[in-house]
């Protein structure tokens, strides 16, 4: 038994400080799915009631953009409750009345590698975003936005920098360390951990590169 609890603590003395407190931390879903249903609710949804703060200009195809606005606003809040299945028991088992397969446990890559790939488009649409942005402001850059009649670049571009690209870069931030504490708490052996740690920090940081230069150099 001392053997056993002496070998528990060793594994968590291991641990990192960011291992040890995303192991534990469950709040960062809440707040994801707080954050996300606030941006559905009085973002999305607001522009697709024809809502034009946050919208310098004039729609080519106003009908069209605000379905557009409503379905993202739909998908963001229902990304945002599965945040919270991810720090629930329940949202590791799938429920009884499914028939067949009521019951078992839900494989961890089957939550991972959606919840991932989701946070690098976050964060990669974020950051790629702020800077292109700013190089746009600084004149560094010119970029052509498409589906508009009339616009005003210059405040669309404050927009972005200071509320919509923000916003993906915290709700990146969130769902990765949702899913960084549901990794853990799934029982992902420590060595697999860092190393999935690492490359994913690299996809993203490529992915945000790609997401720069695409924008400079396609869409300027």
């Amino acid at each position: 038994m001392n053997e056993k609890i002496n070998n528990v603590k060793a594994q968590t003395e291991r641990l990192t400080a960011f291992e040890q407190w995303t192991k534990k931390a469950v709040w960062p879903a809440y707040l994801g799915c707080f954050w996300a249903v606030m941006y559905a609710v009085f973002v999305r949804f607001y522009q697709a009631a024809g809502g034009t703060i946050g919208l310098p200009g004039q729609f080519e195809d106003p009908k069209a953009m605000y379905m557009a606005s409503y379905l993202a606003g739909v998908l963001i809040m229902t990304c945002g409750f599965i945040l919270i299945a991810l720090v629930r028991p329940w949202g590791r088992v799938v429920p009884a009345w499914v028939p067949f397969i009521g019951g078992k446990n839900i494989h961890r890559l089957i939550i991972l590698i959606p919840t991932l790939s989701c946070t690098a488009y976050l964060l990669a649409h974020g950051i790629s975003g702020i800077i292109t942005k700013a190089l746009l402001l600084a004149d560094v850059i010119t970029i052509q936005f498409t589906g508009w009649i009339s616009l005003d670049v210059h405040s669309l571009a404050l927009w972005s920098l200071l509320f919509y690209e923000p916003w993906f870069v915290i709700m990146g931030i969130l769902s990765g360390l949702t899913a960084s504490h549901y990794a853990q708490a799934s029982g992902i052996s420590l060595s697999a951990f860092r190393r999935g740690l690492a490359i994913y920090f690299m996809f993203v940081f490529l992915l945000t590169m790609f997401c720069v230069f695409y924008i400079i150099f396609k869409l300027s």
